[in-house]
């Protein structure tokens, strides 16, 4: 059954926790959606993660569109939220003529960073979903550092998040927060809470699929590693070098065999 926005909202209520997570890719999305996640997301992330570039503030509108109709061809029952990129929703109206880009490409709903309570409504109101961000926003800090850790900061949060959630956001993630503010954050709003590096008391999580696999160098305190990617894929790649090196791949059985009558006359040729 297709996971719409409002069966998402409607999980809070239920008491059942959502799971979410990056996707940048055709068969990567086909594993997510045949694992049931609920929400697949194709994050920005995608820059540093995918593309080499150094900071999210380098993904542009072209290269989450070529990511997003490559999941999006894998993606059959999964709520398949993208990112709106650094600068895709400065004004009103370039905030709507990008996210019906994303809209057209599959996508059925978007996440923007920060208190843009003007652009959600304007977006909202032209019938696009909206998920929001705060805490840590990488398109807005150069460095990751947890958010609300004063009393100060955790009150800007939860009124942050209020006002995100007036203006019309379906969705709420809240990023390096710790989980105590994250918690009683989650409690005050009626739409869902996801977090990522903010603790167990959010509706529900969001990974990086790259760390969950294993494939950073870096190790994070909110990451749990449920593979290793980066050795296995290594061992595979240097067995696969060796092997050729010594003449051990390809075997009898990577091979394929000639007609027997058909190769007699192929070799007449050669005299």
């Amino acid at each position: 059954m297709k996971k719409t926005i409002e069966l998402v909202m409607n999980m809070k209520k239920a008491g059942k926790r959502i799971t979410m997570l990056t996707c940048y890719d055709y068969p990567t999305a086909v594993m997510q959606e045949k694992a049931g996640v609920d929400v697949i997301f194709v994050g920005d992330s995608v820059g540093t993660n995918m593309l080499g570039y150094e900071s999210a503030v380098e993904v542009t509108m072209d290269d989450m569109l070529h990511h997003l109709k490559a999941v999006r061809r894998g993606v059959k029952d999964a709520l398949l939220l993208a990112d709106m990129p650094y600068r895709s929703y400065e004004t009103d109206e370039i905030a709507l003529q990008n996210a019906r880009l994303f809209i057209q490409a599959g996508a059925d709903a978007v996440k923007l960073e920060g208190r843009e309570e003007l652009v959600v409504e304007y977006l909202t109101k032209n019938n696009i979903d909206v998920v929001g961000h705060l805490g840590f926003t990488p398109q807005t800090h150069d460095k990751a550092s947890v958010q609300g850790k004063t009393f100060e900061q955790a009150k800007e949060l939860l009124e942050s998040a209020l006002s995100l959630e007036k203006a019309g956001i379906k969705l709420l993630v809240l990023e390096m927060v710790p989980e105590e503010v994250a918690g009683l954050i989650s409690k005050q709003l009626k739409i869902p809470t996801i977090g990522i590096a903010a603790g167990r008391y959010c509706d529900g999580q969001v990974q990086v699929i790259n760390d969950l696999l294993g494939m950073t160098q870096r190790k994070l305190v909110h990451v749990k590693e449920y593979a290793d990617y980066k050795t296995s894929t290594f061992q595979a790649v240097k067995s696969y070098k060796d092997e050729v090196e010594n003449g051990l791949f390809p075997e009898k059985n990577n091979v394929r065999i000639m007609d027997s009558g058909e190769l007699q006359e192929f070799k007449a040729l050669f005299g």
